[in-house]
């Protein structure tokens, strides 16, 4: 009788465990246009507390130009972990004038935490290598319009 009480509640915590994932896979972001270089480069933007904590968790691919702009609303200094994020990233952190701080290599599922070097306002994540193949780099300056969110 216990063994089908213990099976029947790690069942059901299952579909419940799925239920939540799904959901969280299917949170829809609002977009906002950054700028590097001439680039104009569409991102998914995770500017609540809510949208910052599901960033780009238990997504399985990402299309090659996407990303996701985190905006921490308070300049800080700044953590990114890869808690259930499949994919591996790149950060840029960027500060509150547009200058990128750092870019560093994130890999799945690593809770470590990943900081940035100063202080700034925003992170923002593109597939692992996509900085260095569209040559942005530290000390370059991210265009971010506070007024193109829909």
């Amino acid at each position: 009788m216990f063994k089908i009480r213990f099976l029947s509640v790690v069942f059901i915590l299952a579909i419940v465990s799925n239920l939540v994932f799904a959901e969280q896979a299917d949170t829809i972001f609002p977009q906002i246009q950054v700028k590097v270089k001439q680039q104009v480069y569409t991102l998914e933007y995770a500017d609540t507390f809510e949208l910052r904590a599901q960033g780009l968790m238990n997504r399985e691919e990402m299309c090659n130009s996407c990303g996701m702009l985190f905006h921490f609303k308070k300049i800080q200094r700044a953590g990114m972990w890869m808690k259930n994020t499949i994919i591996p990233l790149d950060v840029a952190f960027i500060r509150a004038d547009g200058k990128i701080t750092d870019i560093k290599a994130m890999q799945p599922h690593d809770l470590t935490t990943t900081s940035s070097s100063e202080q700034v306002l925003f992170a923002w994540e593109m597939n692992q290598g996509w900085f260095a193949r569209t040559i942005i780099k530290v000390g370059d300056t991210v265009i971010i319009p506070f007024n193109n969110k829909p």
